[in-house]
């Protein structure tokens, strides 16, 4: 075999059947559980009977599975790796102490996160018994532009960044009454949070719920991070977010980042 086979561009080193593998397992998220194989085919642009070796090769190790009707879904090698990748997190492993303790003191949900595109990933959740939004846990993911996580994280983009960012967010899809419905609103909100330093959701992302959120640091200028508390809207108004609660979350922001800046 030549030292350039199965290179694309200047990835001198790419194995294509992997790259190819790691394209079919990239099409499961949040909203997309199961697949045909021709979606899959259709989705990568991986030929028919390649894709059909790549997911037979994947279902033979564990990493997908079939179901009777022959649909595709991620198998439990994938959430093993993903509870693994985790757990061995620095960021989680440093932050979950300090936010266990927020928890408790504050009785409130607690909730950790990093933006990956036009969303924002759940890296830890501590959930009170009576938030609203009990499907979300950790490794969900939801839309960085009706999360206090996500608007704040947002904000510390440039605008070509946050705009890259957005480019495929789909600002007509339902959510909260509150939610920004263009680009602009976000823009309009980022400076403000920025100079803040917290950022709001007040049932953006659903009615019911409302969430204050602070940065992490690390040894850079831009966040690593975002903390929040979310908490029920019939129990705190958004004024409420505005004073001890908040708070009590940037003191647990800063415990975490002077972590993260010594690790």
């Amino acid at each position: 075999m030549k030292a350039n086979d199965g290179v694309k561009g200047e990835g001198r080193y790419r194995i294509e059947a992997l790259a190819k593998g790691l394209a079919v397992l990239r099409l499961f998220d949040e909203t997309v559980t199961g697949l045909k194989l021709r979606d899959i085919s259709e989705r990568t642009g991986i030929p028919m009977p390649t894709a059909f070796r790549v997911v037979a090769t994947l279902e033979g190790e564990g990493f997908l599975e079939r179901t009777d009707d022959g649909t595709i879904r991620p198998g439990v090698a994938v959430l093993t790796l993903g509870s693994a990748a985790l757990r061995g997190s620095s960021l989680v492993q440093v932050a979950e102490r300090p936010l266990r303790r927020l928890a408790e003191s504050t009785g409130e949900t607690v909730n950790l996160g990093v933006l990956l595109g036009d969303q924002v990933l759940y890296l830890v959740r501590l959930r009170n018994s009576d938030l609203v939004t009990a499907n979300v846990q950790v490794g969900s993911t939801l839309p960085a532009a009706y999360t206090s996580m996500g608007k704040l994280l947002l904000a510390y983009l440039s605008v070509d960044e946050r705009h890259e960012a957005l480019r495929t967010h789909d600002f007509t899809a339902a959510v909260g009454p509150n939610a920004a419905r263009s680009l602009a609103e976000v823009d309009a909100a980022a400076d403000a949070i920025r100079a803040e330093g917290f950022a709001i959701q007040d049932q953006e992302v659903a009615i019911g719920l409302r969430s204050v959120s602070v940065p992490v640091f690390g040894r850079g200028e831009r966040p690593v991070a975002a903390i929040n508390i979310a908490v029920a809207a019939n129990r705190h108004d958004a004024a409420d977010l505005r004073g001890t609660l908040l708070d009590a979350l940037r003191a647990t922001a800063q415990d975490i980042s002077l972590r993260l800046a010594a690790g």
